[in-house]
């Protein structure tokens, strides 16, 4: 079994979903591995990564606005505020989705369906850098 190993970064520009499956793709292709499994992490406690529709934006959209409403900004109860209001819902939805993702690979391609994308999810309102972890392991 071989064993490949990438980092990268995403520049977030507030919250909000943002497409790296190209880049996560791009790379598993330049590859020497045929078939295995990709490991995608998230190295940060207030983003994650999703697998979601890539279609349509308004799919995007809509995740984006059901996790504003499930998870409000300021809320009294929350006493983790170091960073600011944004700080506690980031580390909440963070906890609701994922930090990593596993995705099969076959013919040195994602084995995604036909309308999945990878997304980091950014949950902070202000720009940040996030960095990610790409684990491909396989024959």
């Amino acid at each position: 079994m071989r064993q490949m190993q990438e980092r990268f970064q995403v520049q977030t520009n507030g919250q909000g979903l943002y497409d790296v499956t190209r880049k996560v793709a791009g790379w598993v292709a330049a590859q020497a591995i045929e078939t295995g499994l990709l490991t995608l992490f998230c190295r940060h406690t207030s983003a994650s990564l999703l697998i979601q529709e890539n279609a349509d934006p308004d799919a995007l959209t809509d995740l984006d606005n059901f996790f504003a409403r499930l998870v409000p900004e300021g809320d009294s109860l929350y006493r983790h505020r170091s960073e600011g209001p944004d700080d506690m819902p980031a580390h909440i939805r963070s906890a609701l989705t994922t930090t990593a993702l596993n995705i099969p690979v076959g013919d040195r391609q994602l084995l995604l369906g036909t309308w999945q994308g990878i997304y980091l999810f950014e949950h902070r309102t202000h720009p940040h850098r996030r960095a990610l972890v790409m684990h491909l392991a396989g024959g």
